[in-house]
C-alpha cells in the first residue's frame, strides 16, 4: 500500500542533502545524500508508519491518487480582484471560470 502514496524528493540547502517527502504524511521525511536513497528512505518510513497504524487500529490516509475530485474549487478573494477578473473575462469573451482555470493551469 505504501507504493500508492505521493512522494517527492527535494534538495535541502540547510541540511545539504536530498529530502524524501510524502504528501499524505506531511510530518515524515528522510534525508539522504542521493535522490534515490531519499526516495527509498521515505518509502521505508511510510511503510513502517502504516504497519504501526495497523497494529494500533488507526486508519491510514487515503492516497491522493485514489481520491475522487469533483472539479469544483471554491475560493474567496477581495472584491477588487473579483471585479478585475470579471472585466478581463468579458474583454476576452470567455467565462470567468475559463479565465481563472487557464491561469491556474499556467
Amino acid at each position: 500500500m505504501s507504493d500508492r502514496y505521493t512522494y517527492r524528493i527535494t534538495w535541502s540547502a540547510e541540511d545539504n542533502e536530498h529530502v524524501g517527502l510524502c504528501a499524505e504524511f506531511p510530518s515524515l521525511s528522510w534525508l539522504a545524500s542521493t535522490p534515490t536513497e531519499a526516495l527509498s528512505g521515505i518509502r521505508r518510513v511510510v511503510r513502517r508508519c502504516l504497519e504501526d497504524m495497523q497494529v494500533t487500529g488507526e486508519t491510514p490516509p487515503e492516497p491522493l491518487a485514489s481520491r475522487t475530485y469533483s472539479g469544483r474549487f471554491m475560493v474567496r478573494l477581495p472584491p477588487e480582484i473579483h471585479r478585475s477578473l470579471a472585466i478581463q473575462a468579458a474583454e476576452q469573451g470567455v467565462s470567468m471560470n475559463r479565465l481563472v482555470s487557464a491561469r491556474l493551469a499556467e
